[in-house]
Formats: structure tokens, sequence, C-alpha cells
């Protein structure tokens, strides 16, 4: 789109935002303040690149006879260099969903106990990394493991406010799911060996009730004794809850709440995001069918990242990030590998943008 046309866009958008019928209908003042939101850094940068460049005519002009304002015109030149390249990277075609919030599921796979306390140190990674972003986080359901590390856990990760394009938590954290490899000496391990083990994580945009449509009958609620470590108040009522959507066979569990409502609220709330992530993938399968991505095509359920700690290295398969900081990385400084991704993501976004 061109930014005349942008331009034009934003106008209408003022002028509905600011009519009170509008916002007597929630959800629609909510999409289209998301889309003002969106479009704002972009023609407040346009706006500022069409004051630069007047400025700069008027300066070449006059530069002639004046060193002083050839000296300026060479700084409106580095500037307008600044300004295009902010323009583009905002006119980046964007993912769909990088401005909502997320929910991600980490689970324990193939080591047994070592594999749950991997999971375990993901998690507080990635709670670290939500502490430095400002993000909002909960979490919604989870099972620890006997050493204090996770069978499975349920989290969300919420923005503050409406974020820029390309700064909110799904465009930071998308490129999380798959499977997370350690190469490590485990608690469990009295020989000293280093034994590999790994975790399974899903990243989905958190939808609303409005994006996605659920049948009562498409449900099977099945509820039962919630499950835990001894003597907790959830073990002595039928408070869990299992809900299977048959058209898809997506079974989601919750049992962290103490009553059946609350669990039957965040079950629904995770069934939502699964369905809306299915329907994008299926969207963006079909969009994007003849079209070869190095980060977004791969495959979510292969090894993405492994995280070898006798060399304190973290190598990301899928772009062939590697850096020796894995000790930092564990600690939430998740900057290096994640900006690596998104910067391979835009990338590939603007080569296809240009054909």
């Amino acid at each position: 789109m061109k930014l005349d046309d942008l331009l034009g866009e934003y106008y209408e958008l003022e002028q509905q935002l600011a009519d009170p019928e509008v916002h007597a209908e929630p959800g629609k003042a909510r999409q289209l303040g998301k889309r003002y939101s969106h479009l704002t850094p972009i023609i407040t940068t346009y706006r500022e690149l069409m004051r630069v460049d007047s400025e700069l005519e008027t300066a070449n002009e006059l530069a002639a006879d004046d060193p002083t304002i050839a000296h300026e015109a060479d700084q409106l030149r580095t500037k307008r260099e600044q300004l295009v390249e902010r323009l583009e990277y905002l006119l980046i075609p964007r993912d769909p969903s990088d401005e909502k919030d997320i929910i991600v599921e980490v689970k324990a796979g193939a080591g047994g106990e070592e594999s749950a306390l991997f999971a375990g140190d993901l998690v507080r990674m990635y709670l670290r990394y939500a502490e430095r972003q400002g993000w909002k986080t909960e979490v919604i359901s989870a099972t620890e493991s006997d050493l204090g590390g996770y069978k499975d856990i349920t989290l969300s990760f919420r923005n503050k406010g409406t974020p820029e394009p390309g700064r909110g938590v799904w465009t930071h954290l998308k490129f999380e799911g798959g499977v997370h490899r350690v190469q490590r000496v485990p608690v469990t391990e009295s020989q000293g060996r280093i034994h590999t083990s790994a975790a399974g994580v899903l990243v989905v945009p958190e939808a609303e009730e409005i994006e996605v449509e659920i049948h009562d009958n498409d449900l099977r609620i099945d509820t039962y004794r919630s499950s835990g470590p001894g003597g907790q108040s959830v073990n002595t009522t039928d408070s869990a809850v299992r809900i299977t959507h048959l058209p898809s066979g997506i079974v989601v569990a919750c049992q962290n709440e103490k009553s059946q409502i609350q669990n039957k609220e965040q079950a629904m709330r995770i069934l939502r995001s699964r369905l809306y992530a299915e329907a994008q993938a299926e969207a963006e399968a079909e969009a994007a069918a003849e079209r070869k991505s190095q980060v977004r095509g791969l495959d979510r359920s292969e090894r993405v990242r492994t995280y070898n700690f006798p060399e304190n290295r973290i190598s990301d398969h899928r772009i062939g990030y590697k850096a020796y900081n894995l000790d930092q990385v564990m600690e939430g400084e998740l900057d290096g590998v994640v900006n690596a991704l998104i910067d391979a993501d835009n990338k590939e976004r603007l080569e296809q943008a240009q054909q």
C-alpha cells in the first residue's frame, strides 16, 4: 500500500474514533484503535521525513553562500537516511498476530526428571526475559515434577498497552515454538556424565472470544479430581476440567484453580488460542505455498535450539545462530537469539514484498 493511501486511512480512522457511536461497540472500537496504533509510528515517521526533505531542499539552496548552512545540510541528509531506514522497517509486511498477547506451553519430553527440570529452567528464562521487557505474566496451569521442575506448564504473556509494530510479545517469542534440547550433567547423575534431554514449547497468540467461534455441541467436558502434591485443597473436589474439541481433537485440561468454573474458563481460554493458531497456520500455509522460509517454514515439532552447558553455548538451528553466553541467556538475556530470528524473518518478509 502506498504511503498516501496509509495517510488517508489514518485520517479516516481519526474521524471514526472521534465518533461516540463507534465506542458503543467495544469490539469495533478496539479493532479500529489497534489499527490506528499500528499506523501512528508510520505516519509520524513519514511526516518527519517530509519535514526534513523540505528543510534539506532549502538548506541545499543556501549552502553555496553560507558554510554553516552546508554543515546543517549534511546533518539533515544523515537524519533523512535514518528516517528512510526506519520507514522501510515500519512498512515491512507484518504478521497479523504481532500485537497479540500469547499463551506459552512448556512440556517435559525425553529425559525423565532431567527433562522436567530443564522445562522449569526454560520457564524461568522466559519469565525473566518478560520482566526485562515489562510484560505481564500469569501461570494458567502447571503440573510440577518431584524435584521441582515441570511436567507441563501453561503461561500467558501480555503486552503492556498497545505495542509499536514489531515490539510486541508475539513478535519476540513466536519463534520459541519447537523442541529445545539440553546437554548437561543432570543433578540426578552420580558419574558426572553429560546427558541429552529435551522439552517442547508451544507458542500461540491469545485469541479473543469474538475471533473464534466455538459451539457447545462440539465440546466434551469432563470433570475429575485434581492431582498434585499431597494435602492441597484442590485434591478434595472434582474441580479439574478436561475439554475435548471434537472437530479438531484438541484436548485441554486445567486443575490449578479451586473451582470447576474457573478451571473451565482457563481451559476455554487455552482452547480458543489453539484453534486461532491452527486457523492462522492454515491461512499462512495457503498464502505461502510457493514460498520457502528459513524461519517460519520450519516444522515447529522439530528441534529448534540446543543448550550446551559444558561449552556455555546456545545454538539456534534454523538460522545458524551460535553464541557462548548460555549462562546469561538462562538468566533472561535472550535479546541476541531473539533479535537474530526477528531480523531473519523481517529480511524474508521484505524480500517477498519486493517481488
